[in-house]
């Protein structure tokens, strides 16, 4: 063996530069449970990324996880292209009985490539279709995926230098509060569609987050979404919300958009749709945009059968009634108070975002990295977020204990102080 591959990982050795999330956190994570991660030394980290809200459940829950291994002893469909299977018929049934028919929701349901981006891609096709037009409105600091159709509509100037390519087909406007309460943003919107010398194209569909995750948890006022709503009904747009990452119960409630007024024409998901953290994606179109021919857009993994599996109960388990969303309430008011603490830290931070899908602005992305790290050193896993990685950024598993949530924040605030005080002395010395 040469003598370098005693000293470096394999990680170092072999894996592509584009990794991210390792960098700062290096650990070997051997095993997980809930809302803890553990490393191969038996180390214990509290997981306030779940990731990246695909684990909105906690990792391995025990009832998803049974069914799942009952299904592939039992010798259940592991690959099934998109033929007809009873897990997909239990998933499709468990949809409609507990999220759709209860929300007067009529889309259909079409699964496409196993990733968000490709969720995206498949919307933005439809609307294409359905309308004749190709422009497609966008917002600022919106994200939307990397893949070439998805991130032309993604604002984020790191993620669009990557694409070696004209990105093309989109609109950028401004999204709620981008100008800091100067204007309505919905207006400057609406005057731009109405001037026939304003150089925007008609467009095919307009796209949002009503919480931009990645964006830095800039979150939509309802009145604004119904505006954008109104909008796009009115020149003849699709409504495209991008719930990839806000929805599966990370705003408060299932999907980021109810109580909002709002029904849209097409919802992207993926992420926390499975439950258990395993790849799967899919639309919901309304019917009389549903006008794909057979494997228009193709894709041989259009459909998780083992994610069908644990989807399916993690709709029966915690959206069959009232009391998981009840309990979320309750834990968005405690992320909120604790957040309110950090804020108070550091001088114009403010908190951002909705429901347990928020986080404090810090003025600055140095120090959010290095809160970040610190709390890593003591046992915390959290990212950043925002244009600037500003935002320290709370994603704590939905089914997270309140003794646990204590305990992170707990890490969070002492891991903020010490890297205040630091900044302190450094600036007597």
């Amino acid at each position: 063996m040469p003598k370098d591959m005693t000293e470096t990982t394999v990680f170092d050795r072999r894996e592509s530069e584009a990794r991210s999330y390792c960098r700062g956190m290096p650990a070997m994570f051997s095993t997980a449970r809930g809302s803890e991660l553990i490393d191969a030394d038996g180390r214990r980290w509290i997981d306030f990324l779940a990731g990246c809200s695909s684990l909105n459940y906690g990792h391995n829950d025990p009832d998803m996880k049974a069914a799942l291994i009952d299904h592939i002893a039992s010798d259940g469909i592991a690959h099934g292209l998109d033929l007809h299977t009873d897990a997909k018929a239990a998933f499709l049934t468990a949809f409609e009985e507990h999220i759709l028919v209860p929300r007067e929701m009529d889309h259909r349901v079409m699964f496409t490539g196993p990733t968000g981006a490709n969720a995206v891609e498949a919307a933005m096709k439809i609307a294409r279709k359905v309308t004749g037009r190709t422009n497609i409105i966008a917002f600022t600091n919106g994200f939307h995926g990397v893949t070439a159709g998805a991130l032309a509509a993604t604002g984020n100037g790191y993620h669009r230098g990557g694409a070696g390519m004209a990105l093309t087909g989109v609109t950028r406007m401004p999204y709620d509060g981008y100008f800091e309460g100067q204007t309505d943003t919905a207006d400057f919107l609406e005057v731009m569609l109405n001037d026939k010398s304003g150089g925007i194209d008609a467009p095919a569909a307009i796209i949002l987050e009503t919480v931009q995750g990645e964006g830095g948890l800039n979150a939509a006022r309802p009145e604004w979404v119904r505006r954008i709503a109104r909008l796009a009904k009115a020149h003849g747009a699709l409504l495209i919300i991008d719930d990839i990452q806000a929805g599966c119960g990370r705003c408060g409630t299932f999907f980021s958009f109810e109580n909002m007024g709002v029904t849209p024409d097409i919802v992207t998901m993926a992420k926390s749709l499975s439950g258990f953290g395993l790849p799967m994606a899919m639309l919901l179109v309304r019917p009389e945009h549903d006008i794909f021919g057979p494997a228009e857009h193709n894709g041989t993994f259009r459909g998780n059968t083992h994610a069908f599996v644990t989807a399916r109960v993690a709709i029966e388990k915690f959206w069959a009634d009232d009391a998981f969303q009840n309990e979320l309430g309750k834990k968005s008011n405690l992320i909120l108070d604790k957040l309110a603490d950090l804020a108070v830290m550091v001088p114009g931070a403010k908190v951002k975002g909705r429901g347990l899908m928020q986080g404090v602005d810090v003025g600055s992305g140095d120090l959010a990295s290095r809160i970040c790290a610190r709390a890593y050193e003591n046992g915390l896993v959290i990212e950043t977020s925002g244009s600037e990685d500003q935002v320290v950024k709370v994603l704590a598993p939905l089914t997270t204990p309140e003794e646990t949530l204590r305990e992170g924040f707990d890490i969070l605030l002492k891991a903020a102080g010490d890297v205040l005080a630091n900044e302190t002395r450094i600036a007597a010395e």
